[in-house]
């Protein structure tokens, strides 16, 4: 008998095929990288639950991988709050409830503690029904629980000194939502462990079929090996209704729409560049945009911090703190000019705005690849340190996105629905290209700048890798540069 653990449930709600794969055949289950933002996530999560545990200095801490009897023992000792409790069911259902605490009729309160700020009810990941598992195991090892609440990030929490837990976290207690939707999700359980238990299963296709792309499981191509390049799924913001509509049609390519297949117009110039095999471009559109633009023109790229909980002061909760500038100024004659900047410490950006504000001054036009990125972080930083509120307001101001341009105006099937600067260079610059590079997006420069900067005993070479972080932001503003002159070319 396979158990179920929190975990696999939520990967049942997403897909119960590949749960059951994982479960029944693990050696065809798809490895894939065990991704850093996966892995920041869980260190986080860590964390977050560090300061929930000051919430309540008297519990007992049991083991992290301790066992569901240990659990038992402890509580029949009489101690009244754990961290990190055990419970197994008789069908396999396996918790673990990061804090339990006894009340004073000698029924239980479940904590759960979430590295978020607020509550998610998503369908991707629905706290509520972590809560709901969490209570279902206790029940059926029969226990009383009478109150569950969420533990998560105060979004309004600002760091001021050392961080105070009581303030840094919120706790809402859920009992009600737990009890409106417990029925439905004891049958999702149940469900979910007579699933991973089957013999046997139709190994052809699953369930994520008829969700769009981002909604698909790590084993989507192992089920489903029928689906071409150039599919469906790749169709810019196509929604499921529409997914389940031309799967139904046994429509997968996109060669094969129905001509009069209703799709909104940036979907049909994707269709229409598949049908025609070349991309469609709007030459006078894109001339009309680029000549808008006011010299000198600064292609500009942050590369940032985050962290669940604050480093510095003035911070909030996952607030991105730029610790990287990358500037390609063009002026009107076509030479060009690289300013570059990284810090050595995490902390207010001042330094960092200063720069910017010495290499380019209050002048021309800032492009950015998804502008709405560095936009948000200029506002993060008038609103930490307004005195540079008149330079950062000016870029915001004067900012033009050159993605949105691939969005409409230049649209290439081979770009596979993305409008991602990745998924871009490769068509149409093939020689410029990430996989040299030592660091190779955003997330990877997080973390290693991250650690060369916060940990002690960072064993790095850190002159090597300042210089991989500035190869790999240069080339994010070389890249626009490049694609700019690019798109010149087309007049």
């Amino acid at each position: 008998m396979h158990q179920l653990t929190k975990t696999d449930f939520i990967q049942y709600l997403n897909c119960p095929e590949s749960l059951w794969l994982l479960k029944n055949k693990p050696e065809d289950f798809p490895k894939g990288e065990f991704s850093l933002f996966l892995e920041k996530l869980i260190k986080e999560g860590y964390e977050v639950e560090e300061y929930a545990q000051k919430l309540f200095p008297n519990a007992i801490k049991l083991p992290d991988f301790g066992s569901a009897e240990l659990t038992e023992q402890e509580i029949n000792n009489g101690n009244p709050t754990f961290f990190q409790a055990t419970f197994v069911t008789e069908k396999g259902v396996f918790a673990r409830i990061d804090i339990l605490e006894k009340k004073a009729d000698d029924s239980w309160h479940i904590y759960e503690v979430k590295s978020s700020t607020s509550i998610k009810k998503d369908k991707k990941h629905n706290h509520l029904k972590d809560a709901c598992f969490q209570k279902l195991a206790m029940l059926e090892n029969g226990y009383n629980v009478s109150q569950v609440s969420i533990i998560h990030l105060n979004k309004e929490y600002t760091r001021n000194g050392e961080i105070n837990p009581s303030q840094l976290l919120e706790i809402e207690d859920v009992t009600e939502q737990i009890d409106a939707i417990y029925s439905g999700v004891v049958n999702q359980i149940n469900s979910a462990v007579n699933f991973i238990n089957r013999q046997s299963i139709n190994l052809d296709v699953c369930s994520c079929r008829e969700k769009t792309r981002s909604n698909h499981c790590d084993s989507f191509r192992c089920f489903n090996k029928d689906v071409p390049d150039y599919s469906i799924y790749e169709i810019g913001r196509i929604s499921a209704k529409k997914v389940i509509e031309l799967t139904d049609l046994d429509v997968l390519a996109i060669e094969d729409i129905p001509s009069d297949y209703h799709l909104n117009d940036k979907q049909q110039l994707q269709v229409e560049s598949v049908r025609q095999n070349r991309p469609i471009i709007d030459n006078k559109e894109i001339d009309n945009k680029l000549s808008a633009l006011k010299f000198p023109l600064h292609f500009i790229d942050y590369e940032t911090y985050a962290s669940a909980v604050p480093r510095i002061d003035g911070v909030r909760p996952h607030q991105h703190i730029p610790f990287q500038v990358s500037i390609h100024t063009m002026q009107e004659d076509g030479s060009i000019k690289h300013f570059e900047f990284l810090a050595d410490a995490l902390e207010p950006p001042i330094k960092l705005i200063e720069f910017m504000e010495t290499s380019t001054g209050k002048t021309g036009t800032f492009i950015s690849w998804h502008a709405s990125f560095e936009k948000s972080r200029n506002k993060d930083m008038i609103e930490m340190l307004p005195q540079y509120e008149d330079y950062l307001t000016y870029m915001n101001n004067n900012m033009f996105d050159l993605e949105d341009i691939f969005k409409t105006d230049y649209v290439d099937y081979r770009f596979h629905g993305s409008t991602s600067i990745k998924k871009v260079l490769p068509v149409l610059l093939p020689e410029l290209s990430y996989d040299a590079l030592e660091v190779q997006n955003g997330t990877m420069a997080l973390d290693v700048w991250g650690r060369m900067v916060l940990e002690n005993d960072y064993e790095g070479e850190k002159e090597e890798v300042r210089k991989s972080l500035l190869s790999y932001c240069e080339l994010d503003t070389l890249a626009m540069v490049k694609l700019y002159k690019e798109l010149n070319k087309q007049f």
